[in-house]
């Protein structure tokens, strides 16, 4: 078929090269937003007296009819055509006739495409951000549950001190929020509309971008041409970001592999989440939690893939960066999807808490506390530090926790013990008596609690808000858009 760009060949392309240029196989997921960009491109023109009116309502009238046949099959978007651009234009021009040929009047496909991949880039950061939150929801659900169920706490993988499920969850629900107001940042800097920035130096029709960017909801136009066709910092941001999520991703689900384990025991995975294996009746694999922290790595690939694509690239646009959709395509589907059965996944776990408990007061997790409670008896940190020291080798050659000991075992070690010795060291002492900001103390929980509640209830406020708002603007008339 004739090429938007075929005027000065004298000759067909070569099949290969064609299939190998042709970017309709990815880019067809563009559509929505190519109509969309299309349809505010077309409005500003007949505001601008470069379109009349019937050549306005006629193309708007094919384009809805264009998306309409593509919704309920009618109509297909094949390799005929070399990407969604050239799909929509001579699907519009069969139609309407010549009108469709001004569709394109004071634009290129460069800052074309550019749009559109921000159109969608814009989408997918909203569906993300809700994804998030709606994990987000789910672990403080967990959290607001889980108070007082003691279980330890590791560094290099060792026991280290005891810690509740609320607060372990409690640093997910950090990483989470800090993502999801990363990918709200994204959302802000990146909302600058590109469309009017022409190859590369704008046009010579008296376009008003000011109004474009409006009817398609950004902030304003993009403020320099060339950056606007060639600027992909914000799918670098959005990579990144998305990077970021399958590596807290990642880690948790390392953590479930490891408590889902004989050895540890702390949680059960709903059978909907697990698989078996072929061989051995007895196994349930966690696999779900395997595939996502494995999956982590093509999210990665992409932002690199990416980066690299950018790295050497002169201004302004090169063909280069069609580069860009694949691998990012890729990784917003995936981590999506990873959030959505990580958060069905987490929801349906069985905590077992008394093994968690039980674990906690092995391993001599209240040695700190043992320590702290000598210090203030007037031994200096150093010297305590030694005694408990002391105290756990004779434990671990004897088999016996800290509060198993006898009052004659600890004071043969150190005189300063006393009979409330024992109830420092408990582990309901160890973790409610740690009450500053950010412990696992019940107080303190409740109070980190009460402030994630109120981020959500914001957020979703927020969400909501802008959902009306998105609603309320696409209800209007193109006659109150104009």
């Amino acid at each position: 078929m004739a090429q938007l760009w075929g005027g000065r060949f004298t000759k067909e392309t070569d099949q290969l090269v064609y299939e190998f240029n042709a970017s309709i196989g990815f880019d067809r997921r563009f559509l929505e937003e190519d109509l969309e960009g299309s349809r505010a491109h077309v409005r500003m023109l007949a505001k601008q007296g470069i379109l009349t009116q019937e050549e306005r309502d006629a193309i708007l009238k094919g384009l809805d009819g264009i998306e309409a046949d593509v919704a309920e099959g009618r109509l297909r978007i094949t390799s005929e055509y070399e990407d969604v651009h050239s799909f929509v234009e001579a699907n519009l021009i069969q139609r309407i006739g010549d009108p469709g040929k001004k569709l394109h009047t004071g634009r290129s496909r460069n800052d074309q495409v550019a749009l559109d991949m921000r159109l969608y880039t814009r989408k997918q950061i909203a569906h993300t951000r809700q994804r998030l939150l709606s994990l987000l929801h789910t672990l403080l659900s967990l959290m607001e549950r889980h108070t007082k169920t003691v279980m330890p706490g590791f560094t290099h993988l060792q026991k280290a001190q005891p810690v509740t499920l609320a607060h372990h969850l409690g640093a997910y629900f950090e990483m989470f929020r800090r993502d999801e107001q990363r990918l709200g940042s994204i959302a802000q800097r990146m909302n600058y509309c590109p469309l009017g920035s022409g190859a590369l130096a704008g046009t010579t029709y008296p376009l008003d971008r000011e109004y474009t960017a409006r009817l398609l909801e950004f902030d304003g136009p993009m403020t320099n041409s060339m950056d606007g066709v060639s600027d992909r910092d914000y799918l670098i941001e959005y990579l990144s970001a998305l990077a970021t999520i399958m590596m807290h991703l990642s880690r948790f689900c390392e953590e479930l592999i490891l408590w889902n384990s004989n050895e540890y025991g702390f949680i059960e995975i709903d059978d909907a989440y697990s698989t078996g294996s072929s061989i051995m009746p007895q196994k349930k694999n966690p696999d779900i939690a395997e595939l996502i922290r494995g999956k982590t790595g093509r999210v990665y690939g992409a932002l690199f893939a990416l980066l690299t694509t950018m790295k050497g690239l002169p201004l302004a646009y090169n063909k280069d960066m069609q580069e860009d959709k694949e691998g990012a395509f890729d990784a917003m589907d995936t981590t999506n999807a990873c959030l959505q059965l990580f958060e069905g996944m987490l929801s349906t776990l069985t905590f077992c808490t008394e093994r968690m408990e039980a674990s906690a007061k092995q391993g001599y997790t209240n040695a700190t506390d043992a320590a702290d409670y000598l210090v203030n008896r007037g031994v200096p940190f150093r010297d305590a530090h030694e005694i408990i020291g002391r105290l756990v080798l004779y434990g671990l050659e004897k088999g016996r926790a800290i509060d198993e000991m006898s009052m004659e075992e600890l004071q043969a070690v150190s005189p300063k013990f006393e009979a409330d010795v024992f109830d420092a060291v408990s582990m309901d002492a160890c973790v409610n008596k740690r009450l500053t900001a950010g412990a696992p103390g019940e107080k303190a929980m409740e109070e980190a609690i009460r402030g994630y509640r109120a981020y959500l209830e914001q957020a979703d406020h927020i969400l909501d808000k802008e959902k009306t708002e998105a609603a309320e603007s696409a209800r209007r008339t193109d006659k109150e858009r104009i």
